[in-house]
């Protein structure tokens, strides 16, 4: 896997009023650490990591923090936090990693096919995740997992334990976890009806004096 350089300055003001003046000159407030690294309170360029982050490795990507005074700091990015409304990173952990030492990282599932209970029965495709869990050494995390669903028919559920085996990758979440299932629209249908009658499908009361009204009448 490639990496990719990013320049990192210290910081020197701390709270949120020195992160808001940060990030209006285009600068992501920032915490580099791991084994062997004194932690720090780090700013970089927001368009770079933007660019960066945006690589075909994705948030896996592995970056070589230059940080002041000459040191070199091989990391991968994590606790990545966002505004609500605009979407800009506004904090961010880089972690050290070793090239020789696995890590975790969550990667993309990409399902590729039509399955048979589509074509054949009408069905449809539920996705249920779209990424999994894996450890794997720095250079050796895939950008995605291609996964084939052709074989699918209705009622079959695709698992962890059927994600397909690759070199020097070890699925880190339960093997009999759920990532993908065919179903029937009848199916959906009833269980959309189930959740608007409510959790035990109870009647919806009467209102008050209506009961006296058709009594009357």
């Amino acid at each position: 896997m490639q990496q990719e350089t990013l320049r990192a300055l210290k910081r020197t003001g701390t709270g949120t009023r020195s992160a808001r003046r940060m990030r209006r000159d285009g600068q992501v407030p920032a915490v580099v650490y791991g084994t062997g690294v004194e932690t720090q309170a780090i700013a970089v360029d927001g368009h770079a990591l933007y660019g960066i982050l945006h690589t075909e490795a994705g948030y896996n990507a592995l970056i070589s923090l230059e940080l002041d005074g000459g040191d070199e700091v091989l990391t991968v990015a994590r606790e990545i936090q966002r505004d609500p409304v605009r979407g800009e990173i506004t904090h961010l952990d880089f972690i050290k990693v070793s090239l020789d030492i696995a890590i975790e990282a969550e990667v993309g599932l990409d399902y590729t096919g039509t399955p048979l209970g589509v074509k054949e029965d009408g069905g449809f495709v539920e996705t249920i995740e779209t990424s999994v869990l894996i450890s794997a050494l720095p250079t050796a995390i895939p950008t995605s997992i291609a996964v084939d669903i052709s074989g699918l028919g209705v009622g079959d559920t695709l698992k962890i334990e059927d994600l397909p085996q690759l070199d020097g990758v070890t699925y880190s979440s339960e093997p009999d976890r759920p990532l993908v299932t065919v179903i029937l629209p009848a199916v959906a249908e009833e269980e959309a009806v189930e959740g608007f009658e409510g959790e035990e499908g109870e009647e919806a009361p009467i209102a008050e004096g209506a009961e006296a009204d058709s009594e009357e009448g």
